[in-house]
């Protein structure tokens, strides 16, 4: 795919958890020449314990980490992605994953607030009962009271934008380490006016 993109000029943004990115670097370098792309590693914290309860067959933070210094010293604009934020468990680590995002190149952050979508409720119910039974309570009265007294909010234009008082405390936080450390809350305008068509043989023409 990202062959594609590099011979058709196609911008592309990248979101991963998983420094098996590397492997592609080579082209991800070229695609950056060109303006054409963006990457963020989402971290959840720096407990490669923690992490491994969250995210069993995901890269460890500290690798996550060695991918984005690999990536930033190939001079591909890289990002860190605070992603999930979830209270109580992981939002002790937010200026620590940003600090070390940007003390190994990290243009820029994002965040993204713990979401539960229809059957990922009950099953991070469960999690909580069987890891952090005496915080489980506490983490979900916080989940409820930043979805409108729900485990989730779907409706378009509020499901990513948590409201209440802990909510704007970690907007706060996020604003406060990012301008401290120097990191952007706006991806790199990528380049969108060399798009062409690929020149390949059976390749549909839009009409």
């Amino acid at each position: 795919m990202l062959e594609v993109c590099l011979e058709t000029c196609h911008p592309v943004t990248i979101t991963t958890k998983s420094d098996r990115i590397l492997a592609d670097l080579d082209l991800l370098a070229e695609l950056a020449k060109q303006q054409l792309v963006a990457v963020a590693l989402s971290i959840t914290s720096l407990d490669p314990a923690l992490s491994r309860l969250l995210e069993p067959r995901a890269a460890s933070p500290a690798k996550r980490l060695a991918a984005l210094e690999a990536l930033r010293g190939a001079d591909v604009p890289t990002y860190v992605n605070v992603s999930p934020i979830i209270p109580a468990i992981t939002e002790e680590w937010i200026e620590r994953i940003l600090e070390a995002a940007a003390a190994r190149g990290a243009s820029g952050a994002s965040w993204i607030m713990l979401r539960l979508p229809h059957e990922v409720a009950p099953l991070f119910r469960a999690w909580l009962d069987l890891h952090f039974p005496e915080r489980a309570a506490k983490v979900m009265g916080i989940v409820q009271s930043m979805r409108g007294g729900r485990d989730y909010d779907s409706a378009f234009g509020t499901r990513m934008k948590p409201q209440g008082v802990w909510a704007d405390l970690v907007r706060a936080r996020l604003r406060l380490a990012t301008a401290r450390l120097g990191l952007k809350a706006e991806r790199p305008v990528l380049d969108t006016a060399r798009f062409r068509p690929p020149e390949r043989d059976g390749q549909l023409r839009l009409l």
